[in-house]
């Protein structure tokens, strides 16, 4: 059912007709803080000598998310510029460089009116490039720190997501994707069919989850030739000419070793899927010269049609080809030693590969991992860090190897990873001179600097230590101290002695400051203001209680300012929460207080109820545990039921909450999760479910943390779909769904079936679409939109004392 503009389909006692209306604005103490302009962003030089500091747009108008779009393969573009699609891009307006050590500032002169986005440092830290849009095209400018912008570049193809370019690690230029100026114009859509679709399956399984945006005929695979067919050019920023390095293909991503002598690339090839975004289509992986002159091939795969659903499950032959970051050029790679099937009994599921240039010698077995290969964090020839993880168990292991020592890989932890009190945290990494990541070392060069979020029950304490490249405990150096959430952005020296970090607290804004490991007095870099300053005297504080099973669960729970529990009694309560899936209840219950966190809404968030005179608990624990094999699923609805439960009871036991007047709300898998309650519970009075998914025979081939598929666990889905139960719910319930979401799974008929069902069930609902929206809600109109819904929804049936059924009639 296509609805125009933005519908209100509301159920009540007297039927009411779908009729179009006009954008609402949100309240006024909401509509204050949506309309300011935002906090700025900023990225630090690699010689740690100077900050961007990037002005960003508000959120983007209803006429520029409606602009025409091209939904190809599962990436949405903007034919106009052949870029990215104004959905999927945050952009930047403004740019002001400050050197750290003296604090000045300079103002970058760019064009009026300019909007830009994918900004990166040089290596060397003396410039910036940044892609500019213009009417109907892209260009790459780059900035000096004297504030004069050029540009280098025009008509970029940025059709494919990350950056449409590459600095060259000795900053002398970047290698660009551009588009072929030989192109000519669209391909035209005949409106005469050629001749019918045809799709076919020889028994071979071809299981898929519901991906959105999708080839789905021979003149989509036109356009995707079309705007996605680039040329990689080497641009000089000397002034000279550019020149061509690869001819026009689909070259989805490329890099520069770190010597600069070669070019890794990756291709695109037909055939392509309808049932599969571009990620699995046929790639060709291989390294060439900078010149581009190929040398080797290493993988030619097939269309990746034949995967099994689970999470781990992968392709088989070389995956995840990248540069070994601390050598000149090496590559490396992972290669399935189970066929891709996590589930193979094999004593290895992942190895690890090596080869050096000029890459004409067999390669080289870097390590065997346990479970499927995550990451490598490189260091040096006699350290580098390898990842691996199994979904199923949560499970991580990490383990030291040798590279000019291949083929054994020391084991240094195992650990869950969803523990957030066991995190020891990641080594950290910063660009080196050829600008890329590596770790840094002590100046023993018997450590490397490690870096973590410090989580305690008190709360998190980020830190600075110490990691021994031999096994051991870690030391820790430097940690934040209360009543701040400090973050290291990083180091200023090789020693560690002066680091950069993020600092903010309860009430005071994120700010970059300069830290003294073992003492001093901390400077101040950057001033960015509160951006909300109404929110100020809003309170929160962590909770913590307990289910039903005695399992320890928290949440955060916000009052609206000036309020006194005591002398103004309980407030109706709104329960915002999404759900998660644990193996291990001592890590489902582990409580993190909040209280040094600074905390602003943006967007649509369900904070700005507090402005209208709302408790919010934020986050409720609502953990769905599986323990000793068990699949968390098969008791989804018990579990969610007691958590909700518990919450519910522990905001009344304070006496912020009023029992007769709590709502629930969550987005996606909140959604889903907001719907269960209100067919399983009698603890809401509404709920708002924003953009969620309802019935899971439309998801068949599993969902969010759910492996099996439908005819594997049948009973599960159809227990866990509220759609099932939709004649149970008698709560108000308002569904807003993105008119074009673009998550996999929550399709916008999700909520059109669901509104029809509750519909016919004679609930109270009312339905919201906003047109041209993804799954998460980003124009401004739209944004107030849903806040005003959300507002007047619980004004109608949560906040008045009378009872919901006289509110109702």
């Amino acid at each position: 059912m296509r609805l125009p503009l933005l519908c209100l389909l509301l159920a009540s006692a007297s039927p009411v007709l779908a009729a179009p209306t006009s954008y609402h604005r949100a309240p006024d103490a909401i509509a204050r803080i949506l309309e300011a302009p935002p906090t700025p962003t900023v990225a630090v030089s690699p010689d740690h000598k100077t900050l961007a500091i990037f002005d960003r747009e508000n959120l983007p108008t209803i006429a520029n998310m409606s602009k025409p779009i091209l939904r190809l393969g599962g990436f949405r573009i903007d034919p106009a510029t052949n870029g990215q699609a104004e959905v999927r891009t945050q952009w930047l307006t403004g740019l002001t460089v400050q050197d750290l050590a003296t604090g000045r500032k300079t103002m970058v002169a760019l064009p009026a009116g300019v909007r830009f986005t994918s900004a990166s440092w040089s290596p060397d830290g003396k410039r910036l490039a940044m892609v500019a849009q213009g009417a109907d095209a892209l260009t790459l400018l780059t900035v000096t720190l004297d504030g004069k912008a050029t540009p280098l570049a025009q008509h970029i193809n940025a059709a494919f997501p990350g950056r449409p370019y590459e600095w060259l690690p000795d900053s002398s230029g970047l290698i660009v994707r551009t588009i072929d100026p030989a192109r000519g114009a669209p391909p035209a859509e005949s409106t005469t069919p050629a001749g019918p679709i045809v799709q076919e399956s020889n028994g071979r399984r071809s299981a898929a989850r519901t991906y959105e945006d999708l080839l789905g005929d021979a003149h989509d695979e036109a356009l995707f030739d079309y705007y996605f067919t680039g040329m990689l050019t080497r641009v000089p920023l000397d002034g000279g000419a550019a020149t061509l390095v690869k001819p026009a293909g689909l070259w989805s991503d490329f890099s520069v070793s770190p010597d600069g002598r070669y070019l890794l690339t990756e291709r695109l090839k037909r055939p392509y899927s309808y049932l599969l975004p571009a990620g699995y289509f046929p790639t060709e992986i291989g390294v060439s010269t900078i010149a581009g002159q190929p040398v080797r091939t290493i993988v030619d795969r097939p269309l990746a049609d034949d995967l099994p659903v689970d999470f781990d499950a992968t392709v088989k032959g070389p995956r995840e080809v990248a540069w070994r970051a601390d050598a000149p050029a090496t590559l490396s790679w992972a290669e399935a030693l189970d066929g891709g099937d996590p589930k193979a009994n094999v004593p290895f599921h992942d190895r690890l590969f090596v080869q050096a240039a000029p890459f004409d010698a067999a390669p080289t077995r870097l390590a065997d991992v346990a479970k499927r290969y995550a990451a490598t964090m490189w260091g040096d020839d006699g350290f580098a860090l390898v990842v691996d993880r199994d979904w199923k168990t949560r499970t991580e292991h990490r383990y030291a190897v040798a590279p000019a020592h291949p083929g054994e890989a020391k084991l240094l932890l195992t650990r869950n990873y969803q523990d957030q009190y066991g995190d020891p945290g990641f080594p950290l990494t910063e660009a080196n001179a050829a600008g890329k990541p590596v770790m840094r070392f002590t100046p023993d060069h018997k450590a490397v600097f490690v870096t973590g979020e410090g989580a305690t029950k008190a709360g998190a304490f980020p830190f600075l230590a110490r990691m021994p490249i031999a096994g051991g405990e870690q030391t820790r150096l430097w940690t934040t101290r209360a009543p701040y959430y400090e973050p290291v952005a990083a180091l200023l020296d090789d020693s560690g002695h002066r680091i950069l970090t993020r600092r903010e607290s309860a009430t005071m804004p994120p700010n970059y400051v300069i830290e003294t490991v073992g003492g001093g007095k901390p400077r101040q870099v950057t001033d960015l203001p509160d951006p909300a300053p109404a929110f100020a005297r809003v309170t929160k504080r962590t909770i913590t209680y307990a289910r039903a099973d005695g399992l320890p669960l928290s949440g955060t729970l916000y009052t609206p300012a000036g309020y006194d529990a005591k002398r103004d009694g309980p407030l109706p309560t709104l329960l915002w929460a999404y759900p998660a899936e644990y193996t291990d209840p001592k890590v489902a219950g582990q409580t993190v207080d909040e209280g040094n966190r600074f905390v602003r809404p943006r967007g649509i968030s369900h904070l700005f109820l507090l402005t209208q005179g709302y408790a919010v608990l934020d986050d409720p624990a609502m953990p769905i545990i599986g323990e000793n094999g068990a699949e968390p699923n098969d008791t989804y609805v018990k579990q969610l039921r007691e958590d909700a439960q518990a919450a519910v009871d522990a905001v009344v036991k304070l006496g912020v909450g009023d029992r007769d007047r709590m709502a629930v709300g969550g987005h996606s898998y909140g959604a889903f999760m907001t719907a269960n309650l209100l067919a399983h519970t009698d603890l809401f009075r509404a709920g708002i479910a924003r953009s969620g998914a309802y019935n899971r025979t439309l998801t068949p081939f599993g969902f969010q943390a759910e492996q099996r598929t439908y005819w594997q666990a049948t009973p599960t889905y159809t227990e866990m779909s509220p759609f099932t139960y939709a004649d149970r719910i008698k709560a108000p319930i308002l569904l807003i769904h993105g008119g074009a979401d673009d998550n996999s799974g929550t399709f916008p008929i999700q909520s059109e079936r669901m509104y029809a069902a509750l519909k016919g069930n004679g609930a109270t609902v009312r339905y919201v679409v906003l047109p041209n929206e993804p799954h998460g809600y980003r124009a401004m109109e739209s944004t107030q939109e849903t806040l005003w819904q959300m507002t007047d929804w619980l004004d109608r049936y949560v906040k008045p004392t009378r009872p919901a059924q006289a509110v109702a009639k």
